[in-house]
């Protein structure tokens, strides 16, 4: 059983940087894809951005150029550094993981929040 548990979520005024962790406990069986997502007060959870274990990644557009997703894989450990952060990007930050199989086994945490307000 894997678990994802995130951190590095806080305050940070408009155009700071925070870097958001995410640990897991237990193997994540290959092929996967991991990735952030997010959900602000009253909207639906939207992708941020994925890394696959080939190396690929993918970002929503509204962050492009300031995230940047990457994996320490001796650590197990899923990063998002945030860079020129905006009052928008305000929301619950989650880690997901997905292991591509049949079937596809899906893990999320539990979520740490980001707030960006001056």
């Amino acid at each position: 059983q894997v678990q994802l548990v995130e951190s590095g979520g806080g305050l940070v005024q408009p155009g700071g940087s925070l870097r958001l962790s995410c640990a897991a406990s237990g193997s994540i069986s290959s092929p996967w894809r991991m990735g952030w997502y997010r959900q602000a007060p009253g909207k639906q959870r939207e992708l941020v951005a994925t890394l696959a274990e080939r190396g690929s990644t993918n970002y929503v557009d509204s962050v492009k150029g300031r995230f940047t997703i990457s994996r320490d894989n001796a650590k197990n450990i899923l990063y998002l550094q945030m860079n020129s952060l905006k009052p928008e990007d305000t929301a619950v930050y989650y880690c997901n993981a997905v292991v591509i199989s049949i079937p596809t086994l899906n893990y999320w945490g539990q979520g740490t929040q980001v707030t960006v307000s001056s």
